[in-house]
């Protein structure tokens, strides 16, 4: 191995290496920039890091599950922690992909396999609710694909995103902003240079 590294010129390795290195710190740049470090969290801001979502993120906030829950309670699977990261990676890049390319629809709705999750949570949450004090009892979403039953958001329509007809119809709705991806030490020197 030595022996060809010794045959390639000084002058390639160096530039070698510096292309290397500014491919690694756009990477890096990029990656802190789409505060990629987020989505590994249950912070519910880190949803309308796509500003696509701050209708939905809002009409949660409002809601009665808003003092309770976050975003990954009701959207990804909880029974273990693989299972959690990994429909999340699954469907953030997906969500990625959609956004990128700008094929959102304007009707945001759940695909099949989220809807799986979202009602298996809701009846998780709501396990005494369902079987003791009304006697629903709990149905899979798979049956309610069948006819066998009705999901929870069939009756439930407005918990705990209201109604979001489309993204179109909330312009003008406030959620917070995520914070600002230019460093401090930046900040301070362009608010010195400006006064």
């Amino acid at each position: 191995m030595r022996k060809y590294i010794n045959n390639i010129p000084r002058s390639l390795i160096l530039l070698l290496f510096a292309v290397g290195g500014v491919f690694v710190g756009l990477g890096a740049y990029i990656v802190y920039v789409a505060r990629v470090h987020t989505y590994a969290s249950d912070d519910p801001s880190a949803c309308i890091n796509c500003h696509i979502m701050t209708s939905y993120y809002q009409s949660w906030m409002h809601s009665s599950h808003g003092n309770n829950t976050n975003c990954n309670d009701c959207h990804v699977p909880q029974d273990n922690a693989f299972n959690k990261y990994y429909f999340k990676a699954v469907d953030g890049l997906y969500h990625s992909a959609v956004f990128t390319l700008k094929a959102e629809p304007q009707v945001i709705r759940a695909r099949e396999a989220s809807s799986n999750v979202i009602m298996n949570n809701c009846i998780r949450c709501h396990t005494q609710l369902n079987t003791e004090f009304v006697n629903t009892g709990m149905i899979e979403y798979t049956q309610k694909k069948t006819g066998e039953g009705k999901a929870c958001w069939d009756c439930h329509r407005n918990i705990p995103h209201t109604v979001v007809s489309n993204i179109s119809s909330s312009p003008h709705v406030i959620a917070p902003m995520p914070a600002s991806p230019v460093p401090g030490w930046l900040k301070n020197m362009m608010n010195t240079k400006n006064k």
